[in-house]
């Protein structure tokens, strides 16, 4: 065998070593701080209040989600209490609009979710109280349901309408597949 070939022999072990020796100093360069760990427990039976309180009615679909997801591992009594625009879309009149939302938001109140509405909103809103589909509950005021709801040991939640589906992709395009 030349000495040549040992050499390119050589060089390319020395050459695979360096490159894999960059692609794990570049692993650790993205991960400073470890690699997360796992805690997938079980939860005991919780009762929540969701506070909704939207300006786009169509932001309800995001609810429908973090209700269903929240409801399932925590088996306890759900209750959203709606007191902002979004309360339009519960309006009988507006059913042919927002008919893709109610049926979600009616899915659920068979399920067992409460829906209890603001008096004091929808009157606000040029509304009465029986302009709404029969799943909802008039209350009489948001706020003051939340903090009863809360006294009884219901938990809070304010479910921002801000969904997460395939967030990673806007900073890793590549990877989405």
């Amino acid at each position: 065998m030349s000495i040549y070939k040992r050499f390119y022999g050589i060089f390319l072990v020395v050459i695979s070593v360096l490159f894999m020796n960059a692609s794990l100093m570049a692993e650790d360069a993205l991960s400073p701080y470890g690699t997360s760990k796992k805690n997938l427990h079980n939860y005991p039976k919780i009762n929540a209040v969701f506070d909704a309180n939207y300006t786009d009615p169509n932001s309800l679909n995001i609810l429908y989600a973090f209700v269903k997801n929240t409801m399932k591992p925590l088996k306890g009594k759900m209750v959203v209490v709606t007191h902002g625009p979004e309360l339009r879309a519960f309006a009988k009149e507006n059913y042919v609009k927002y008919q893709g939302i109610m049926d979600k938001m009616k899915q659920l109140a068979d399920a067992g979710v409460e829906f209890r509405m603001c008096h004091n909103a929808l009157r606000a809103a040029g509304f009465k109280a029986n302009d709404f589909h029969g799943f909802v509950t008039v209350v009489p005021a948001g706020f003051p349901e939340i903090a009863y709801l809360q006294s009884k040991g219901y938990r809070y939640i304010n479910p921002l309408p801000y969904g997460v589906r395939d967030i990673r992709y806007l900073d890793q395009p590549k990877l989405k597949k």
